[in-house]
């Protein structure tokens, strides 16, 4: 794991997750840290009709096509997205793909999908075909909320007819398996309440299971990293510290290999530092010869209206350089230019 020591070792500043609210009036707000905001003088209708003439006009004008879908929200895609059918006649996204083409097709039917029904159809490209791709359903599991994961499997149910957990039973085995399927059952503690105790305790089980016993029992790791909050399993670490040698991290290394070392490994990545996980997603997608599009394209969409000013500013520090700069060397065209709308202003 290339990455692993950097992450651990040098990444991360501290284990505590950032405080993510403000105070107004006396009562705590989430602070808001997407690039993406709702476009204040919004008109569905307005926006539908410059998209047609966009897409209708000889040799499409892709300029207006990615101003319109940056400048709005999420929410207000959607809705241009029903204007579009009812005065047309057409859907909007069937109406793009017929103009537009390669990775500004791609980002621009991501960018008119909502976010659950895109996580969805995530899950179901990462088991379609031949090979799965495990990372794209580790981030998805590991980063969506209680709520975001219930939400997910209906749509699955409704858009391809089978249950989500059928389908990970059929494409993975044996512990990754049950490791996405505790994560699937969405039941993860989301409060920000520590146990001293219990994090002690968990570190002791974890010892146990791991370092100090002939093989490995990884459903102990399973139980313990899918269902704890962030700062539990901070606490956690620093326990375990004082019962073993390594850290935490440094056992998983050590004990797993394979798809369930990868899979928990990410986990622990992510109650440590959501923002640096994805910033590693992103660097890993240009780093070397070719550029992961599909890596690009699935986060930088998915956090645009969640958390995607953090990721950058994490970019920044990680590899001293932009997020924006790296996109620049790796990308051309209308392409880059939507990836850098995403990204805010440099």
């Amino acid at each position: 794991m290339s990455f692993f020591k950097k992450f651990f070792n040098d990444v991360i500043r501290k284990t505590d997750p950032d405080d993510d609210t403000v105070k107004v009036k006396g009562k705590p707000k989430p602070k808001y840290y997407g690039t993406v905001v709702p476009y204040p003088n919004f008109s569905a209708s307005q926006d539908a009709a410059t998209l047609q003439s966009a897409i209708d006009c000889k040799g499409v004008d892709e300029d207006v096509i990615i101003a319109v879908l940056l400048k709005r929200s999420n929410e207000q895609r959607q809705k241009i997205k029903v204007v579009y059918e009812a005065s047309t006649g057409k859907r909007l996204d069937k109406a793009l793909k017929s103009v537009l083409r390669s990775d500004l097709e791609d980002i621009s039917l991501a960018l008119l999908m909502d976010s659950v029904h895109f996580d969805a159809y995530l899950l179901r490209k990462a088991m379609k075909g031949f090979g799965t791709d495990e990372d794209v359903l580790v981030e998805i599991l590991a980063t969506r909320s209680n709520q975001e994961i219930r939400e997910i499997k209906k749509v699955f149910k409704e858009e391809y007819e089978t249950e989500l957990e059928e389908v990970i039973k059929d494409e993975t085995s044996g512990d990754f398996t049950l490791a996405l399927l505790a994560m699937l059952k969405a039941n993860k503690d989301e409060s920000n309440e520590v146990d001293t105790n219990q994090a002690r305790k968990d570190a002791e089980i974890l010892f146990e299971a791991g370092e100090n016993t002939k093989g490995t029992d990884v459903s102990a790791f399973i139980d313990i990293l899918t269902m704890r909050n962030a700062l539990q399993l901070a606490k956690t670490f620093q326990h375990y510290a004082s019962v073993s040698d390594v850290s935490l991290p440094k056992a998983l290394d050590m004990e797993l290999k394979g798809d369930i070392e990868d899979c928990l490994v990410d986990i622990v990545k992510c109650s440590w530092n959501k923002s640096a996980f994805f910033a590693e997603k992103l660097h890993l997608a240009m780093k070397g010869h070719g550029t992961c599009d599909d890596t690009l394209i699935r986060v930088l969409v998915s956090r645009s209206e969640v958390d995607l000013k953090k990721i950058v500013q994490e970019y920044r520090a990680m590899y001293d350089a932009s997020l924006q700069d790296h996109i620049v060397e790796d990308t051309k065209g209308h392409y880059e230019a939507i990836l850098l709308g995403l990204c805010g202003p440099h």
